[in-house]
């Protein structure tokens, strides 16, 4: 690992170089606690396409030389699916003044070097420089506290999301699918939304 990690932001077209590479990190990353996902390359590629779709969208990228060793998206909340939609609808949200910043995902080896909170910095820029949003959004699975897979050591995020000004909603909730490590078929797992008033 060297010292010098290149960040770059990312947007439509330009990340399909990008896309192979991005979908085994993501696979690596979410197989852990809390998201324990079974993830498939053909499932992530087409997840993708969304942001290349769509130019407003954004991922930034964080490489050590030439490999991509993490990477965060986001895209406004418009181009996102219903169900992500739905309890920004249900609770009187104008959808197109809410940023969503769906993911960050990071190998072991760079975490505690700063590139989370440049993740969130990357992202929110993006959104400034767009223009028009009132609030910027991510969703987090809920797992029970005795989760058989928890591990002994494993530490919520809660606190640093909060010192970035996100906080906990828990009436905007949703429902995503996916088949975890241990379950032979995809069951539904509840999300809640952190929200951040933009400045």
């Amino acid at each position: 690992m060297t010292q010098a990690i290149r960040v770059e932001r990312k947007s439509g077209a330009a990340l399909l170089p990008f896309i192979p590479e991005l979908a085994r990190l993501r696979i690596e990353v979410f197989r852990d606690f809390p998201y324990l996902y079974d993830g498939t390359l053909d499932y992530e590629k087409k997840y993708l396409q969304t942001y290349i779709d769509h130019p407003d969208s954004v991922i930034v990228l964080a490489f050590d030389d030439d490999k991509i060793v993490g990477a965060s998206t986001a895209i406004p909340m418009k181009f996102e699916t219903d169900e992500l939609k739905k309890p920004f609808i249900d609770n009187a949200y104008a959808v197109d003044e809410v940023f969503y910043c769906s993911e960050s995902v990071l190998n072991k080896a760079y975490r505690g070097l700063g590139l989370g909170v440049r993740f969130f910095e990357e992202r929110e820029a993006h959104a400034a420089e767009l223009g028009g949003f009132k609030h910027l959004t991510f969703c987090c699975v809920e797992r029970p506290v005795d989760h058989p897979r928890r591990p002994n050591d494993y530490m919520p995020l809660d606190k640093f999301w909060n010192k970035r000004g996100y906080f906990k909603h828990p009436e905007l909730k949703t429902s995503y699918v996916w088949k975890d490590l241990d379950e032979t078929e995809e069951t539904a797992k509840p999300m809640t939304f952190w929200l951040k008033h933009a400045h």
